[in-house]
């Protein structure tokens, strides 16, 4: 308890107050007194208590549609992080469905709390309605994937457009004369890795054959893949995450298809096991941690300043491995 950290460090309870909130300033060797005893004891300051004590909320809500697919834990990762080492708690409200009633459940049990503001992990289209269901007078930034005209509220982007229309290039550029691509569902009609990849194909005077729409999962790309290995034609293929892209490779396998003597298959996200896959997989890499911090500080900035910030944009690179080659002869 706070009166604990006061006896121990022989001061009164309202410079153990002016320590832990920093109100007021203290001399070095007050708060080198209360910050031992509190390394002493223990002791963690109760947020909901800091933000009676000081006025400053210190509670941010987080709202996605996923905890556990790799782009979205990485994501909260990094918002995680980034808030902690600001002295921020992070709460996560987790919205699964887009009827108006459940959303209005998700938001209102999130909005319950003392927030200083709110992230939405917008990878989705239930990502963008969650955004949209947020009150205009919350603090609210997203971290989202393509770029796209956005409202009032500040994002940060991870430009996998860019991702994709340089992963399709560089597969034509070895000399394959088309790339075929299994999407993941789109937040937009213009999603950001698809869009990317039917603008190098336009680029390269190619019409670019029809997509594959899939869901995230490794059997979504091996029903893909099935399909993709009857067209002796295909020679390559841009998947819309590494998750298909393994599936994809499994049924290619299965058909006969090797990678990447037959066929090139290219992922997206650089997932860890990525490069540890046999062959390793050729893959557009995104940060999605930084994202997750970007998206924090966005949000910091805002609720120290009272100013609304600029959205921020990173490009992602292109990883190269070895289940990508020339077309064979």
């Amino acid at each position: 308890m706070l009166r604990d950290v006061a006896e121990r460090a022989g001061v009164s309870l309202s410079t153990v107050s002016r320590v832990l909130t920093g109100r007021t300033p203290v001399s070095k060797s007050l708060r080198a007194r209360v910050e031992s005893a509190v390394a002493e004891l223990g002791y963690r300051p109760n947020a909901a208590a800091q933000t009676l004590v000081s006025g400053r909320r210190r509670t941010v809500a987080v709202l996605a549609r996923n905890t556990l697919r790799y782009g979205y834990a990485a994501t909260l990762q990094g918002i995680e992080e980034a808030a902690r080492a600001s002295g921020f708690v992070v709460t996560i409200g987790v919205v699964e469905s887009e009827d108006p009633e459940a959303m209005k459940s998700a938001v209102d049990l999130v909005l319950s709390q003392p927030l200083a503001g709110a992230i939405v992990v917008e990878f989705d289209a239930l990502g963008v309605a969650t955004l949209d269901a947020l009150p205009e007078s919350l603090p609210v930034v997203a971290a989202a994937g393509a770029r796209r005209k956005v409202g009032s509220r500040p994002h940060a982007f991870l430009d996998d457009e860019t991702g994709g229309r340089e992963a399709t290039e560089y597969l034509l550029g070895l000399g394959h004369r088309t790339v075929h691509h299994v999407a993941i569902p789109a937040t937009r009609a213009r999603s950001g890795r698809s869009w990317g990849w039917r603008a190098a194909m336009k680029a390269a005077g190619i019409e670019p054959p029809k997509v594959i729409q899939a869901s995230y999962d490794p059997d979504s790309g091996y029903d893909a893949g099935q399909r993709l290995a009857r067209d002796l034609s295909v020679t390559a293929v841009l998947c819309g995450n590494d998750e298909l892209a393994i599936g994809v490779m499994r049924a290619l396998a299965e058909a006969g298809r090797r990678v990447p003597e037959d066929v090139s298959v290219v992922g997206f996200d650089d997932q860890p096991f990525a490069r540890m896959w046999t062959p390793p997989l050729t893959t557009v890499s995104q940060d999605f941690v930084g994202l997750g911090q970007r998206t924090f500080r966005l949000l910091a900035e805002w609720t120290a300043t009272g100013r609304k910030p600029r959205s921020t944009s990173a490009s992602p690179r292109l990883v190269v491995r070895s289940s990508t080659a020339a077309p064979p002869a």
